[in-house]
C-alpha cells in the first residue's frame, strides 16, 4: 500500500469531516494508485467515477497541502480531468 495514497485518505477524511461526499470522484495519481471519494468518505479504490481527477503524485501532494490551486493546476495541464466537470468543480471545496 502506498503510503502517499494513505496520507492523501487521511487528510481527506479530515477536510470531509466525517461526512461523504454527493457523487463520487477518483483521483488516479501517477505511479502510485486511486483514491475514491464517495458517500462513505475517501479510501483507496479504483472504481468507477463521476469524474477522475489525473495528476503526478507531487501536484497531488501540492493541491492538498495548499500549495498548487486545483484550478491552475487544471489550467497549466498538471491536471487531467475526465467526467462530469460539475462534480470536479464540488470537490474544489473539500480540496480547498
Amino acid at each position: 500500500m502506498s503510503a502517499v495514497l494513505e496520507e492523501a485518505v487521511k487528510a481527506l477524511n479530515e477536510r470531509l469531516g466525517g461526512a461523504g461526499f454527493d457523487g463520487s470522484a477518483k483521483f488516479d495519481i501517477d505511479g502510485e494508485g486511486a483514491i475514491v471519494i464517495n458517500g462513505s468518505g475517501a479510501h483507496i479504490s479504483d472504481d468507477d467515477t463521476d469524474v477522475t481527477l489525473s495528476a503526478s503524485a507531487d501536484t497531488f501532494r501540492a493541491i492538498l497541502e495548499g500549495e498548487q490551486n486545483a484550478t491552475a493546476a487544471f489550467m497549466m495541464g498538471r491536471l487531467k480531468v475526465d467526467g462530469d466537470m460539475g462534480m470536479a468543480m464540488k470537490l474544489a471545496g473539500i480540496m480547498a
